[in-house]
């Protein structure tokens, strides 16, 4: 089965270029996530964090 799927995109032309595409986006994306974690203000980061405990006594049994 995966002799046939490398065969099939050997001959595809161009086909070279998605892995690098794909290996960008990814890069780009965690490198994004962790500069805006590490530029987020604290203050926003404890009010978010605090959002589940605020609707545990709605939840509650």
């Amino acid at each position: 089965m995966l002799k046939f799927v490398k065969d099939h995109m050997e001959s595809i032309t161009g086909i070279e270029i998605y892995p690098v595409i794909s290996l960008l986006i990814f890069f780009i994306f965690f490198v994004l996530l962790f500069w805006w974690v590490l530029t987020a203000k604290k203050d926003y980061i404890k009010t978010v964090s605090q959002i589940p405990f605020e609707n545990q006594n709605d939840n509650s049994l």
